[in-house]
């Protein structure tokens, strides 16, 4: 299908997506069993903008921690008791942000088939997330780490995140594109926030104080801001036990946006986790390093928004294209040569401008899926694109380790020791933007 045909028929409005079509059967029984009660609109009004206020503090709070990790791995490699076996260490982010990822699809599954746990999954996270990164502090060793900091952290981190996603759903129909790039941008505000909070915690009181500090501000930020964050449809309505359809599986439109999902999340962590690092081996100080973390994030607020935008009003393999494209050339031809501050400043910015936007194309990727395959959840198919994400955010921790190991040991550039690694990551992230030229052959 061309592209001026779907978009004009996406403007019209007599064609609204079919997950507009599953909410309007769900007001109407609503309406039936609850007369008197009127639903808010969506895509407006100060209810929806606060349930997307509350949601963008959330993913500034559980994702802006797992986001800013690279800043605890310099910490790690370089302190005791972890720097005298220091294998191991990338795991511990890549398996926080890749099992948030990879487990979502169980996550929606058991939120639809009993979604009375979404009145407790978000209230019940906050002690597992606490707990996870008090544990952390107590770790004499990286697999200790792994567990707490990367497993356990993982599980609350989803129950927390998960149900405010389904809300989401419920509040923007048409402006979904912008209200899930709004969202994602609280990663990018979170990893700003939290990467100058932990340098300045670690630099002064250590690992130890600085996780109890951050489970700490967690219960206390969050459980006032529970109270405001609620369903626009009564709960035992909003999932009215139907089956889950998982048609879309058999889409081909589907595993070729899948595809190269997972081959850009394969890369994508890599910069972000090895910046602090890589701006110490060029002789910058650890605090210029955090700050590589903060430009990227502050970066990705702005690129989300806009990308957002874009995924709502163009076909979204090729804003796909677009930062991909963009992202590639900024870790090939500008990280992969920088031996100063002024070019990996620039890195930085260009990097989070670009792929730090790319899960807002998600998006889009729904509304693809949805007009090939009738009356599919959105929330089913977000939910196996972010495992497909964390396939490959899991896959990046031991290929890291394989790939710094397998470079030269010069000071910086392509012949260093982080040669290998560069250039993995600007091959795969420029690979992420190939589902255009599968558009244009006419496969999809």
């Amino acid at each position: 299908m061309e592209l001026e045909d779907w978009t004009v028929r996406e403007g019209a409005s007599e064609h609204q997506p079919e997950i507009q079509n599953e909410i309007d059967s769900d007001e109407a029984t609503s309406r039936q069993q609850h007369p008197h009660d009127a639903l808010p609109p969506t895509d407006g009004g100060y209810q929806a903008w606060l349930l997307l206020a509350g949601c963008f503090i959330i993913n500034v709070l559980v994702w802006g921690f797992a986001f800013s990790f690279g800043v605890l791995q310099e910490y790690y490699m370089n302190n005791e008791p972890f720097a005298s076996n220091s294998n191991g260490i990338p795991t511990i982010g890549t398996t926080a942000t890749g099992l948030m990822y990879l487990l979502m699809p169980i996550y929606f599954y058991a939120l639809q088939r009993w979604p009375v746990l979404k009145k407790y999954s978000t209230w019940a996270s906050l002690p597992v997330v606490a707990g996870a990164l008090i544990g952390a502090s107590f770790a004499q060793t990286v697999p200790q780490l792994i567990a707490c900091q990367g497993v356990l952290y993982a599980i609350g981190g989803n129950m927390l995140v998960t149900p405010t996603i389904t809300y989401l759903d419920e509040w923007f129909v048409r402006r979904k594109g912008l209200a899930i790039g709004i969202m994602w941008a609280g990663d990018g505000a979170g990893g700003v926030i939290m990467a100058i909070v932990l340098q300045a915690l670690l630099s002064r009181y250590g690992f130890r104080v600085a996780l109890r500090c951050i489970a700490c501000a967690f219960v206390i930020l969050m459980a006032p801001l529970l109270l405001f964050v609620k369903p626009r449809l009564p709960i035992p309505m909003a999932s009215a036990v139907r089956p889950i359809d998982t048609s879309f599986l058999r889409s081909p439109v589907f595993w070729v946006l899948q595809a190269f999902n997972i081959i850009q999340g394969t890369g994508y962590f890599l910069p972000t986790n090895y910046l602090p690092t890589y701006a110490e081996s060029i002789g910058l100080s650890s605090k210029f390093g955090s700050l590589t973390l903060v430009m990227v994030n502050l970066a990705a607020v702005l690129g989300c928004i806009v990308t957002g935008a874009l995924v709502d009003r163009v076909d979204v393999t090729a804003v796909m294209l677009g930062i991909s494209v963009g992202a590639a050339a900024a870790i090939l031809a500008v990280w992969g040569v920088s031996t100063s501050i002024a070019p990996l400043c620039a890195f930085s910015l260009l990097y989070g401008l670009t792929a730090g936007s790319y899960s807002t194309t998600w998006a889009g990727m729904i509304k693809d899926v949805q007009r090939h395959v009738a009356n599919v959840d959105a929330n089913v198919i977000f939910g196996f694109l972010a495992a497909g994400r964390g396939i490959g955010a899991v896959a990046s921790g031991p290929l890291s380790d394989a790939l710094i190991a397998s470079s030269g040991q010069s000071m910086h550039g392509y012949g260093g020791e982080y040669g290998s690694l560069v250039i993995f990551a600007g091959c795969t992230t420029l690979a992420g933007g190939c589902g255009w030229f599968v558009r244009r052959a006419g496969f999809i």
